[in-house]
C-alpha cells in the first residue's frame, strides 16, 4: 500500500524546504535565504516520530500568469496539492500574514484537500505576533513550528496522524516478516562456556576448534545453518560464535581486548542472544554484566545453562540461578532459561525454538488502534499521579519502531510521569501483546508551548 502524501504550500522563503529536509532526514532540497530557490515539486520518503509518509515540497507560490516561469511553477504547486491527502500552509511567524498569504487561504478554502497550517520560525518572543495573526485565516490554530530546530514536531506530528497513521499492520503480519530472514543469533558467555563445542553440536561436526583452554575462539565466527522444527520445515540460522568474555580487568593482552570488542559488535549485530553459562560454575556477576549489555543494546535474550548432564544438584541450581536472574535484571523479567547439553545434544532444539518464538516477539507490531484500546484501558484501572497537583493529561500511543518494540507516549505533562507508573505501562504492554521479556522501548513526548518562556 502506497504511503499517504503531504504537500508542503506557502508563499516564497518562509522555510518549506527547510521542513522537507527535517522530515526525510536529508538535505535533499536546496535551502538559502532568497526566495525562490525551489522551482519543481520534490518529492521524499518522510519520518516523523514513527509517522511515514510521502512528503512534497512545492515552490513558493505566487500570483503570476501561467505564461510566466512563476505562473508555471503555480500550477505545478496546484496539482501537488490537489493529488496530496493533506496540505500543509506554511506562514511565516517572524513576518506576519501578508497579502499573499490571504490569497493563497482563499485558493486553499475551496479545494477539496485537508488543510493544516503551520505558523514556521515560531521560536522566540519574535513569532508570537505572527502566530496570533494567523489565527485570521480561517484554518483553526496554527501549529507554531522551527523548522530549522526542530521545535513543534510534536505538535505537528498530533496534526498529521489522522490523515497518515494507517492502520494496516497486525502482530501476526510483523511475525510472518520476521521468518523470511535468516535467524542472527549469536552466542555469548564467558571463557571456556562451550560455545563452540554447542554450535558444533547444532552443525553436526567439528567446524570450530574446541578444547579444554579457555579463550581458543578469538574471532566472531558466522556460519549459516538450517534447523528443522518439530513440523518437518527448515529454517534459516545464522549462528555467531564469539570470544569468551572476561572482566574488564583481567582483560590484558592487546588481542584479547580486540576479540572482546568483536564480541560485542557481535551483539550488536545478532538478533537474539543466547548466553551460555557453564553449570557446573554457575552463575556470576560477568554473566550478569554480558546479558545487561544484550538488553541495553535493545537485543531480545535468551540465557542457557550448558553442561547440564554433568551439572550437581540441578533443581536447587536451576531455581537459584533464575532467582539470581529475576534480581539481578530488574529492568526485564522472565528472560527465557533453558538447559542444555554441547556434548549431548539434549535441549538444543527446544533452545532454537524459543529462540525463534523470542524474535516473533522482538519483530512485533502493534496498529495504533489496538494500541489506544489497551491504553484506555490501562489508564482507566490506574490513572497517571498528578505530580505537585497538576494533573497529568495522557493522550494516545504509538509504536514508532519494532526490534526491539519501542513506543511514544503523547499527552500534556507526561514528560513528569515518575518511573513506577513508566514501569506499569510497559508490564501492561508486555502482557497484553505477548512481548515477553524482550527490550520494551516507552519514551514520553510533550508538545511544547512557544509561548512559555523562563521568568528568569
Amino acid at each position: 500500500m502506497p504511503h499517504p502524501t503531504v504537500a508542503i504550500i506557502g508563499r516564497p522563503n518562509v522555510g518549506k524546504s527547510t521542513l522537507f529536509n527535517r522530515l526525510v532526514g536529508k538535505r535533499l532540497a536546496l535551502v538559502d535565504d532568497q526566495p525562490g530557490v525551489t522551482r519543481d515539486r520534490r518529492e521524499g520518503d518522510a519520518n516523523l516520530l514513527g509517522l511515514e509518509f510521502r512528503i512534497v515540497d512545492t515552490a513558493g507560490f505566487e500570483d503570476q500568469d501561467v505564461a510566466t516561469l512563476p505562473g508555471r511553477m503555480r500550477v505545478q504547486t496546484e496539482a501537488a496539492v490537489e493529488d496530496a491527502d493533506v496540505a500543509l500552509f506554511m506562514v511565516d511567524a517572524r513576518a506576519g500574514i501578508v497579502p499573499l498569504d490571504e490569497e493563497i487561504a482563499r485558493w486553499l478554502r475551496v479545494t477539496s484537500t485537508p488543510v493544516i497550517l503551520v505558523a514556521n520560525k515560531a521560536e522566540g518572543r519574535a513569532g508570537e505576533t505572527g502566530v496570533i495573526e494567523a489565527m485570521a485565516l480561517g484554518f483553526g490554530d496554527p501549529i507554531p513550528l522551527s523548522a530549522e530546530h526542530g521545535e513543534g514536531v510534536v505538535d505537528l506530528f498530533d496534526a498529521l496522524r489522522p490523515y497518515v497513521d494507517r492502520e494496516d499492520g497486525s502482530p501476526e503480519e510483523s511475525e510472518e516478516q520476521a521468518e523470511d530472514g535468516p535467524l542472527k543469533l549469536a552466542i555469548v558467555g564467558r571463557p571456556n562456556a562451550g560455545k563452540s563445542t554447542l554450535i558444533n553440536r547444532m552443525l553436526g561436526q567439528d567446524r570450530l576448534i574446541t578444547g579444554p583452554e579457555a579463550g581458543i575462539t578469538r574471532d566472531s565466527i558466522a556460519i549459516d545453518w538450517s534447523w528443522t522444527d518439530g513440523d518437518g520445515n527448515e529454517r534459516p540460522v545464522r549462528l555467531i560464535d564469539t570470544a569468551g568474555m572476561r572482566k574488564k580487568a583481567r582483560v590484558q593482552e592487546k588481542l584479547e581486548k580486540l576479540s572482546v570488542m568483536d564480541a560485542l559488535r557481535a551483539i550488536d549485530f545478532a538478533e537474539v542472544i543466547v548466553l551460555l553459562i557453564d553449570a557446573t560454575r554457575g552463575l556470576e556477576v560477568q554473566d550478569l554484566k554480558i546479558a545487561d549489555r544484550a538488553l541495553q543494546e535493545g537485543r531480545a535474550l535468551v540465557i542457557a545453562l550448558n553442561k547440564w548432564d554433568v551439572a550437581e544438584n540441578a533443581s536447587s541450581l536451576f531455581n537459584g540461578v533464575k532467582g539470581a536472574l529475576d534480581e539481578g535484571l530488574a529492568q526485564v523479567k522472565g528472560v527465557p532459561l533453558m538447559t542444555v547439553s554441547g556434548a549431548t545434544g539434549k535441549g538444543i532444539d527446544q533452545l532454537i525454538k524459543v529462540a525463534f518464538e523470542t524474535r516473533d516477539a522482538w519483530s512485533r507490531r502493534i496498529s495504533t488502534g489496538q494500541l489506544n484500546r489497551w491504553f484506555e484501558r490501562a489508564i482507566e484501572a490506574n490513572p497517571p499521579p498528578a505530580p505537585g497537583g497538576k494533573r497529568i493529561k495522557a493522550r494516545y500511543v504509538t509504536q514508532v519502531k519494532s526490534r526491539p518494540p519501542s513506543f511514544v507516549l503523547f499527552g500534556t505533562r507526561v514528560d513528569q510521569i515518575p518511573e513506577s507508573y513508566r514501569r506499569y505501562l510497559v508490564n501492561s504492554m508486555r502482557k497484553e501483546f505477548g512481548f515477553g521479556a524482550v527490550p520494551v522501548r516507552l519514551t514520553m513526548r510533550a508538545p511544547k508551548n512557544p509561548f512559555d518562556h523562563d521568568k528568569n
